[in-house]
């Protein structure tokens, strides 16, 4: 099960990352920094590597100077180096009208932190990270959340705008 843990930030770069010897791979992997500290060098850095495959909400296009959430596997291996190097699985670039959470949500729809319960209404837009429909059960799947308000209860409870089903 994918331990998913998050960081967010102002993206301070954006670079190629090469991936090999092949020429083929050449621009397809980014390496986006990420500094928790607005920006001005006080904070913690993180780079994040973006593959093909990192699935990006709402299909934004993500610049220098974005407010943005990177998500990765906290049990992946990552290099012993500094900054910290972590393979994204998804990228939010911050909305103050949405939030987003990634996560394993369980039988009750309870985030694996315990600290997010979906109640899902009928209208709820349920996809697959390729934009299909998504017609199976929600319980026991990783799961992005698109939400607004929240309840003030823990765990927090909220009806979402939108979920992305990760197989």
């Amino acid at each position: 099960m994918i331990n998913f843990q998050f960081f967010n930030g102002i993206v301070t770069m954006i670079s190629d990352f090469p991936v090999g010897q092949n020429s083929e791979d050449t621009g397809c992997y980014k390496l986006i920094s990420v500094d928790n500290g607005n920006g001005n060098g006080n904070g913690n850095v993180v780079n994040f590597v973006v593959s093909p495959t990192t699935y990006f909400v709402d299909h934004v296009m993500v610049k220098v100077g974005d407010q943005i959430t990177g998500f990765y596997d906290a049990n992946a291996p990552v290099p012993f180096i500094y900054p910290p190097q972590y393979r994204a699985i998804v990228m939010a670039k911050d909305n103050p009208y949405q939030n987003v959470k990634t996560a394993h949500f369980n039988s009750q729809l309870v985030s694996s932190d315990g600290m997010l319960k979906l109640n899902i209404p009928p209208n709820t837009q349920i996809f697959l990270e390729n934009g299909q429909s998504f017609t199976g059960n929600l319980a026991n799947r990783n799961l992005i959340v698109i939400y607004g308000a929240t309840t003030r209860s823990i765990p927090a409870q909220t009806t979402p705008y939108k979920i992305i089903v990760v197989c």
